[in-house]
């Protein structure tokens, strides 16, 4: 009882703290275009720099996939004014950490730092911004830098190919078809200029989001991204904004064959595009179906049954589609066809099986503990300031976005089961070890 008082507690606080702690900023444009974002919070002396460049995947031109990840790694190579493997150094040097990320829709840096130096940051960024060193040397590492982290996360990783496999399904013949890490031929292919041309096209500052969180002095800190991004000249060329329209899928079935010990179902549904209606249902429903250890699909696909050894659900929610991935991987002593019924009979009792109050309650509470947590830090907080202007056109989400989530009610996330959790329109595939996969030698002596 005292464990169940203290979380109802924790709860009750996150509550307070998401409805009272206002996240105030303010925004506005250079002349070059670019936005810039400002959040300041002098209660600890660190700040972040992130810069949102509006270009995944998506983006990128047939031929050229895996460009914007390649570029996610080029862009650390330096500049005319940063000396070649000096980018990492030169942060870290200062207490500094930084990193980067790169989906189908956007590519994010950052650099979190002491409070002072801010302008530091500034300088990197703009340095990246301004002229990047793209040439043979660089490009030759970083091919080899990205080839290995495919053959780390997807190649050699268990299970590592299942975005691949479902994503060149889900989405065939749109943008989203390939995942961003792309294929070695296309960057083996391309040259220099091929490079040159992505950058000059989409590393330019009006398709670019400056967010700045932390111990800052506005009006300071105004004058220094004037100083490091004011004469930045604005991109020329058109930015592409390829338009994804999807179509029914059918009931798609395919094996998979991987470096794998245990089978696997995978199951990819066609979903609502991030920021719609339905897709702040299909978040809670994700947290319904496996969020946590007395989740559905936890309790009983793994715990009563004990069909998976591990069992689970994600959204992934792009800028212009989605798919919601549903996965178990095979307990041993049980056949995929047992699990997959398993998994289809959780999916129907969300549609048709009305949720109760506690279970309802349950999951508003970890919607709004897991919101609270997002901006909980300055790097959080600078990356949803951003988000929220490049993808939905309002910062301000970052204050409101949480009602969203608590106008959903017990009726729409029944409502958007039936809606999109439709084997009829979905995709699955079956995990299996290659030990299994039978060769062509064996086919040859069944057919005598």
């Amino acid at each position: 009882m005292r464990n169940t008082l203290s979380l109802i507690c924790i709860f009750a606080v996150l509550g307070a703290f998401a409805q009272d702690k206002r996240i105030d900023f303010e925004e506005y444009d250079l002349d070059n275009g670019l936005h810039v974002i400002l959040h300041q919070d002098n209660s600890t002396p660190i700040v972040n720099v992130s810069v949102l460049y509006h270009v995944g995947s998506k983006n990128e031109p047939e031929g050229r996939t895996g460009f914007a990840h390649f570029f996610e790694h080029l862009m650390f190579e330096g500049s005319p004014n940063i000396p070649r493997g000096e980018f990492f150094k030169i942060i870290e040097s200062a207490g500094g950490q930084l990193n980067a990320n790169t989906s189908n829709d956007r590519t994010f840096y950052f650099e979190t730092l002491p409070s002072h130096q801010l302008e530091l940051g500034l300088y990197m960024e703009s340095e990246r911004m301004l002229h990047a060193t793209i040439d043979s040397t660089g490009v030759a590492t970083q091919k080899e830098v990205v080839k290995e982290e495919k053959r780390l996360r997807v190649d050699n990783q268990p299970y590592g190919s299942i975005l691949h496999e479902t994503f060149s399904r889900v989405f065939e013949g749109t943008a989203y078809e390939w995942t961003p890490i792309g294929s070695f031929e296309d960057i083996d292919a391309a040259t220099n200029q091929d490079f040159k041309d992505f950058f000059e096209t989409f590393y330019v500052p009006n398709n670019a989001t400056l967010s700045i969180a932390g111990d800052i002095d506005i009006d300071q800190t105004k004058k220094l991204v004037e100083k490091y991004f004011g004469e930045i000249k604005k991109g020329t060329k058109d930015i592409p904004r390829p338009v994804v329209k999807m179509k029914k899928l059918g009931d798609v079935q395919a094996e998979v064959f991987d470096n794998i010990q245990l089978p696997a179902v995978i199951q990819a549904y066609q979903m609502a595009e991030q920021g719609s209606d339905d897709y702040y249902a299909m978040q809670m429903l994700t947290t319904l179906l496996s969020g946590g250890q007395s989740s559905r699909f936890q309790k009983e696909l793994v715990d009563n049954q004990q069909l998976a050894v591990a069992a689970g659900s994600f959204p992934f929610a792009l800028e212009d589609a989605g798919v919601f991935i549903s996965f178990g991987i095979l307990n041993m002593g049980n056949t995929p066809e047992d699990l997959q019924a398993a998994m289809d009979k959780e999916i129907e009792k969300a549609k048709n099986e009305p949720i109760d109050d506690k279970e309802f309650q349950k999951l508003r509470n970890q919607i709004e503990n897991s919101f609270v947590s997002s901006n909980s830090s300055v790097r959080g907080i600078a990356e949803s300031l951003a988000n929220y202007h490049v993808y939905f056109g309002d910062a301000n989400l970052i204050n409101s976005e949480i009602d969203r989530y608590m106008a959903v009610t017990k009726e729409d996330l029944q409502r958007v089961a039936k809606k999109y959790l439709d084997p009829t329109n979905r995709v699955q595939l079956v995990y299996l070890p290659k030990s299994s996969q039978q060769k062509p030698e064996d086919e040859k002596l069944e057919d005598q």
